[in-house]
């Protein structure tokens, strides 16, 4: 598995994904049942499941809607222990310079 996937692209059959990972048909069965439901992937009778179209666009709202919520709960923590705005201002500002001289 390389770890990313296209719209459109074929999904291995839920079968041979619980083979191939291990775990319960019933379990794979559940979260590609959870995945159609959120609009990630159509299933077509007899067909198999593919990526759905649009998925990028769904995956980027999710991504900000994590991210969101992690910044309200350090923006609350900051706040608890008296931190002020211009200080996580320069917290992240400094998480942000150590992050661009990894890349």
């Amino acid at each position: 598995m390389r770890g990313e996937l296209t719209e459109g692209e074929l999904l291995p059959s839920i079968r041979a994904l619980a083979n191939d990972l291990r775990v319960s048909v019933l379990t794979t069965r559940r979260v590609y049942d959870e995945l159609e439901a959120e609009g990630f992937i159509t299933t077509k009778a007899g067909k198999g499941s593919y990526v759905a179209q649009g998925n990028l666009e769904l995956l980027r709202e999710s991504k900000r809607r994590m991210v969101e919520e992690k910044l309200t709960e350090a923006w609350n923590a900051a706040r608890s222990l008296g931190i002020s705005k211009s200080e996580l201002y320069q917290m992240m500002d400094l998480l942000f310079e150590e992050g661009d001289s990894e890349s």
